[in-house]
């Protein structure tokens, strides 16, 4: 189940490769993201100008390093939209390789998805255009989906924040914080290791984890709060192939908010939340009333031969000297979350792996993706059951493209286990030797991708071309 507790297994051998670290400038105030500004006159619209190109950064001590950012910056802007709203985006690729944008978890067009079949050439620029989908409200994010480079360019740096705002946020009262989590491998000179699949000698399942975790770009950032504050946290996950533990040292939070937005009611008292790559959570934080208090967001690391290590910091929270704020309570209901209705077709999707080393191959029902290739055929608006079986021995993502999903089933070593609450997913976690059902429909005809979301293993063959056709 997607945020629950799991074994992990899929994430990083960060540490088993040999190259000199660098050293970090930590105990900087946290970075807020800036936003892309709203190009457009017209109420109703979005217009905005991003632009994939290389850029040199200052994030090492005395030495300069090269990073590929959308609009020379690391991470990208963060794109702010509202439900029913009218988006242009006018993007240009100036990386010298083929790329694309991906608005990871929104239901748009196939021809607008930023999926391998649509490149963007190298020097080419081309305008995105949709509508933003009512009731999408919550967190996502944007990143490149071109064939066979994504570890490469989400690994040098392309990935960004996408916030999808409704008409009535039950929540809107609370201040936010949106953090964007990472993983950037700089050497002792300011060099990026960013893995890719052709790399000779690497295994492509080892390189998913490899790199310093950032939140916001920065290692250790410091976010400074008032004692007893009650905020809202966007966490998103754009690691490689990274899976995040969170816990807050001394506090617990409420989870309020996945994928696809908000929950029906709140899950309080937590002290602990896996999100797997490519997944998002939204929590609520009620800080401690203690003043001058410094804690810990961390990551505790996941169990398993390619598990991470446990404890690592992520971000500290300071509280001033200041008189402590009243507690604000988070409604007990938060929003409706329909039930998708009953299935009238079932899909199997096999995850397995063929061959070791740098030649393995990770696989969909048999077969290594081809984009011309249409692996498996729905009908718009058809409610399917899809069992996601994973027979590796590492867990994996899997992120459906077009659409938004309900797990309603999970079997562990055979037997089945409950669903503790309902939400709307595009990423759900596949642990290795389990199955998960979803259910599922595409909402608009035209091809997708399903894939595994660490991003080595779609590199390596883990993904899968759906064909919806309208009727």
């Amino acid at each position: 189940m997607a945020g629950m507790p799991g074994s992990g297994k899929g994430g990083g051998m960060m540490g088993q490769w040999a190259y000199a670290k660098a050293t970090w400038q930590t105990g900087l105030p946290l970075r807020r993201i800036p936003a892309l500004a709203n190009g457009s006159p017209l109420p109703g619209t979005f217009e905005g100008t991003l632009v994939a190109s290389p850029y040199s950064a200052s994030l090492i001590p005395d030495h300069a390093t090269d990073l590929w950012g959308y609009n020379d910056s690391y991470p990208g802007p963060l794109i702010e939209v509202y439900e029913g709203q009218h988006v242009d985006i006018e993007f240009t690729n100036r990386l010298g390789i083929d790329s694309t944008i991906h608005w990871h978890g929104l239901a748009v067009p196939a021809d607008q998805d930023g999926s391998p079949m649509d490149p963007v050439r190298p020097g080419a620029t081309r305008h995105y255009n949709f509508e933003v989908p009512p009731g999408s409200a919550g967190t996502y994010w944007y990143h490149p989906h071109a064939h066979l480079t994504n570890t490469l360019q989400v690994g040098r740096g392309l990935a960004a924040p996408l916030i999808v705002r409704g008409a009535d946020d039950p929540l809107r009262m609370l201040p936010e914080l949106t953090l964007l989590v990472t993983s950037l491998a700089v050497d002792g000179d300011g060099r990026v290791f960013a893995g890719a699949v052709a790399r000779p000698g690497m295994p492509v399942m080892m390189m998913g984890g490899v790199g310093e975790l950032l939140v916001n770009g920065q290692k250790h950032p410091v976010h400074a709060t008032t004692p007893g504050a009650t905020e809202r946290w966007r966490v998103i996950n754009a690691t490689p192939g990274h899976y995040l533990r969170l816990q807050l040292d001394g506090h617990r939070f409420a989870v309020v908010g996945t994928d696809g937005g908000l929950l029906s009611e709140p899950l309080p008292g937590l002290t602990e939340w896996v999100l797997a790559p490519a997944q998002r959570v939204e929590i609520v934080v009620t800080v401690a009333t203690q003043p001058s208090a410094r804690f810990w967001l961390r990551d505790l690391g996941q169990g398993g031969w390619m598990g991470t290590g446990a404890g690592a910091a992520l971000m500290a929270i300071e509280t001033g000297a200041g008189p402590a704020q009243p507690r604000v309570d988070v409604p007990a209901y938060l929003r409706p979350i329909a039930d998708i209705g009953p299935a009238s077709a079932r899909q199997q999707i096999v995850l397995s792996m063929s061959g070791m080393g740098a030649s393995g191959r990770f696989l969909i029902n048999g077969r290594s993706f081809d984009m011309n290739r249409v692996d498996l055929e729905t009908v718009v608006g058809r409610v399917e059951l899809w069992d996601l079986i994973n027979t590796t021995y590492m867990d994996h993502p899997i992120h459906v493209h077009g659409t938004q999903f309900q797990v309603v089933g999970r079997t562990v070593r055979g037997l089945a286990a409950p669903i503790p609450y309902v939400a709307w997913l595009d990423t759900v976690n596949v642990p290795a030797g389990e199955t998960v059902t979803i259910n599922i429909r595409q909402p608009l005809p035209g091809k997708r991708m399903f894939h595994c979301h660490i991003l080595p293993h779609e590199d390596a063959g883990m993904m899968a071309v759906l064909n919806a056709f309208a009727v």
